[in-house]
């Protein structure tokens, strides 16, 4: 196997684009990624492309292709990756096992994804994707099982009493006729489109399951964090410091969806989602991409990029098999992790900084201690110790994270690769972790069992000086 090089990384800033089409996200990012290593389109010999929810528009096949056909890139392989939220960064394992197998000296991974849209129960629908849709109504029955105990709505009622006083104040906003004809038939629509698709007797019986004032799918994020807090003792409180990090070290990030502080207690007092997870503690929706140029060490110097090259020491993927949280087996990311870091030759202590897959807060606190940055069931105290911040021993998610800098599905990945790149450059401006010199990359996604359905780890190294 050769060694691999990152030559060129991009991110377009992340957010809500309504007025610009997959096309236009996708042209954009790789517009830039060409720039960035001062190539053009004729140079990339094989490129993937990651994208999750373009088929629920209508592209169900060819995405690659038809997204980047318009600023020519044509006529080379275009592969098609569709791998739930860990999409982007098997595009850019691809990628490096393309130009690390001989077959290609150029190669690149291009990650978009358009996930706001004028009817969001279309968007939301599309996520049932990750999971095992033919067995949709079993998967949604046993998540209702991991509803509250009498203890944990009791615990819940004080949070609401010490956090939450004035939840739910203020004047509501008079719904027009007009909205509440959307409503109906965007559910009437969605509706549909879903009855296609499992059939219509799912659909009602997936409905009057979910009715109510959130979803049960929900409640898996929620349930494998109690069972975290009563194992270990790990708080809310804890899970609010991560989160008002991770929007603080956004605001830091040009690229970011959010680019506003939201302090420790604002995140307490945020409408839950799913106890103890409140909404600042989740990854949003939104609309983005992402890219990276790979090459061969030979082919670095060619170009003269040896100044700005970041090597590939390590990209591992791998896929579920713990069937529960009580399982022996250890979790996904600290299966993978252990293969990067004997791939890589380093361990755990040798990471300088990191982006973890954080749909939730709680994300990064089980992640931390998958990647061995800290003891199974610290990962709480070690973010409340400041250990992950920007100055901290080990900078977890200085972009911001999916919380922050947003999730848009397929380029969430490679927004991940760009960021840590920019950290190993020395190029991050205010949000730079200081002497960077490994980094590791973890991104997962959908779920199968209790644990996530894909997932990706990659670690990289600075470039020479």
């Amino acid at each position: 196997m050769r060694d691999v090089y990152v030559i060129a990384v991009d991110t377009i800033k992340f957010g809500k684009h309504m007025d610009k089409s997959i096309k236009d996200l996708a042209m954009a990012t790789a517009t830039g990624c060409l720039n960035d290593a001062g190539l053009t389109k004729n140079d990339i010999q094989a490129l993937w492309f990651a994208n999750a929810g373009w088929g629920e528009r209508g592209q169900m096949t060819i995405r690659g292709q038809v997204a980047l056909k318009g600023m020519g890139i044509e006529g080379i392989p275009i592969t098609n990756v569709e791998n739930a939220c860990a999409g982007g960064s098997t595009a850019f394992h691809h990628a490096w096992y393309g130009v690390s197998g001989g077959l290609y000296d150029i190669t690149m991974a291009v990650g978009a994804e358009k996930l706001y849209f004028s009817n969001k129960n279309l968007v939301f629908q599309g996520f049932l994707g990750g999971i095992d849709i033919e067995n949709v109504l079993p998967i949604a029955n046993a998540l209702s099982t991991f509803g509250l105990t009498d203890d944990e709505k009791v615990k819940v009622e004080q949070f609401k009493q010490k956090y939450q006083k004035n939840e739910g104040g203020g004047e509501k906003k008079a719904k027009t006729k007009e909205s509440k004809w959307k409503k109906y038939r965007d559910r009437f629509t969605s509706a549909i489109v879903l009855g296609e698709k499992i059939g219509y007797d799912t659909v009602w019986k997936l409905a009057k399951l979910t009715a109510g004032d959130h979803s049960p799918f929900m409640d898996v994020y929620g349930y494998a964090c109690r069972q975290h807090m009563k194992k270990y003792g790990s708080t809310a409180e804890q899970l609010a410091i991560i989160a008002s990090k991770n929007h603080f070290n956004s605001t830091l990030n040009p690229n970011a969806q959010y680019c506003f502080e939201v302090p420790v207690e604002k995140v307490l007092s945020d409408r839950i989602v799913s106890w103890p997870l409140t909404r600042s503690m989740c990854a949003p929706i939104g609309d983005g991409a992402a890219s990276a140029i790979l090459c061969s060490a030979d082919m670095v110097k060619k170009l003269g990029l040896t100044s700005q090259a970041v090597q590939i020491r390590a990209s591992v993927i791998g896929s579920a098999i713990r069937t529960s949280f009580d399982s022996d087996i250890p979790e996904i990311g600290e299966r993978l992790s252990k293969q990067a870091y004997e791939k890589a030759g380093v361990g755990p202590g040798d990471i300088h900084v990191a982006e973890v897959h954080d749909a939730s807060a709680f994300g990064e606190v089980v992640q931390a201690e998958n990647l061995g940055f800290c003891p199974r069931g610290e990962g709480g105290i070690f973010a409340e110790k400041g250990e992950t911040s920007l100055k901290g021993r080990i900078p977890i998610n200085p972009s911001g994270g999916l919380i922050s800098r947003g999730h848009p599905i397929g380029a969430s990945g490679l927004a991940q690769v760009h960021e840590l790149v920019t950290q190993l450059r020395g190029k991050a401006g205010k949000r730079q972790v200081k002497k960077a010199k490994l980094a590791l990359a973890e991104n997962g996604g959908g779920a199968l069992g209790t644990e996530e359905a894909a997932m990706c780890v990659h670690i990289l190294e600075a470039p020479s000086k």
